[in-house]
């Protein structure tokens, strides 16, 4: 590992994870989950349907995922440090302006802002900005921040819930606001180095390279955006309408939210024993395990409800080591110089899915019920087994060129 283009010490690991983990509950919390509590509140008071309410977060992936390329360039170029305190800056614009939203003009434009503040601050920039300051060493960081995400909902949903009963649902977006001027803004311009680059001998930074793949990087790289973006588009699938779909199977709505509660142990359960078995194997082998607990478990939802607890932890397993794949599978594949431009790149499809699936779930569910749900949810999960060995075989090519 070459020294940094500074000449500085690399800044400590523990610092640095703590900062971007921190952003990451809160980016995750205020954001991606914020609409499960604030969704009914806001409707209460507005009279907006709940599919209005939820095209807000669907508009902001959607922005997020169309910015996500010139987020993971600008990281390329200028640090991390710059780019997710502007994210934090426009995240908290985005929630004061749902905040203060009289139209629903005014909603969508705050869910736009913080579209911008997610494609800049959420996991896809905490991975470059992490690749750019550790280089090959960032596998154990990435993975110790996606422990941290695994938190965002268990902590900010009763701190949402908290926040609407004691202020409302506009004071609770203030709040969180408020908490990303004085608590995420300092934390980044204090924790994260101005500009530090782990690059390894022989290695030009992605800007002067212009971030080339060759033929079979290339044929790599397709395969494993779409290894990605399938299992965005089942995440947010699963994610949205889980509880609609196990009321649809007979349980009760308590049922279906206790049976939710899996899935937040579950994936950080997973992510844990990733972290600390997965320096001895190449991180192909924790997306291929993924993919594996995926199409596991996402079948047995057509057996008996006994077989739901076991089906929610098989997913919740698979998605939750994905992520940490999702960050380190790039850097292993295509390493340290291009990897905040190729990660930006990735983003892009991923969260595009993310904002139009559950749309597609939706229809699905009008015209086949739960069973047509989750026979495509089965189906995507085999076709991601069968493209993530389509990818080893790729890297197989890649390692004897």
């Amino acid at each position: 590992m070459g020294e940094p283009e500074s000449g500085a010490a690399l800044p400590p690991v523990r610092r640095v994870t703590t900062v971007l983990g921190v952003m990451q509950i809160l980016g995750w919390g205020s954001t991606f989950y914020l609409l499960a509590v604030l969704a009914r509140p806001i409707a209460a008071e507005t009279g907006w349907s709940h599919d209005r309410i939820l095209a807000g977060i669907s508009l902001a992936l959607l922005v997020a995922g169309l910015v996500s390329p010139r987020v993971g360039r600008a990281i390329d170029r200028h640090g991390g440090r710059p780019v997710l305190a502007a994210g934090a800056v426009l995240t908290a614009l985005g929630l004061a302006l749902i905040g203060a939203a009289t139209g629903y003009a005014g909603y969508l434009a705050g869910w736009g802002l913080i579209g911008l503040g997610m494609g800049a601050g959420l996991y896809d920039a905490a991975f470059a900005t992490l690749g750019v300051i550790y280089g090959q060493k960032a596998r154990g960081p990435i993975s110790a921040v996606t422990l941290f995400g695994g938190f965002a909902s268990t902590v900010c949903w009763p701190v949402s819930a908290w926040l609407v009963a004691e202020v409302g649902w506009r004071g609770a977006c203030f709040a969180y606001a408020g908490a990303y001027l004085a608590l995420a803004l300092p934390l980044l311009v204090a924790g994260l180095p101005r500009r530090t680059r782990a690059m390894p001998h022989g290695e030009i930074p992605a800007a002067a390279a212009g971030a080339r793949l060759s033929g079979d990087e290339r044929i790599s790289f397709v395969i494993l955006a779409a290894v990605l973006t399938v299992a965005a588009v089942i995440l947010s699938v699963v994610g949205t309408h889980l509880v609609t779909l196990l009321q649809a199977r007979g349980l009760t709505l308590a049922q279906a939210v206790a049976l939710g509660m899996i899935i937040g142990p579950a994936s950080v359960g997973a992510r844990l024993v990733e972290t600390i078995a997965g320096r001895h194997y190449h991180p192909l082998w924790t997306l291929a395990a993924a993919c594996l607990l995926m199409a596991a478990g996402l079948p047995l939802f057509f057996g008996a409800a006994g077989l739901f607890p076991l089906a929610i932890a098989c997913y919740a397993a698979g998605t939750g080591i994905g992520s940490i794949a999702r960050g380190t599978v790039p850097l292993a594949l295509f390493g340290t110089a291009r990897y905040a431009v190729l990660n930006g790149r990735l983003g892009l499809p991923i969260l595009v899915a993310m904002a139009i699936a559950p749309i597609g779930g939706a229809l699905i569910y009008e015209r086949a019920s739960a069973d047509g749900v989750f026979a495509a949810l089965a189906a995507l999960a085999a076709l991601n087994l069968l493209l993530v060995m389509l990818l080893l075989a790729s890297k197989r090519r890649l390692k004897a060129g």
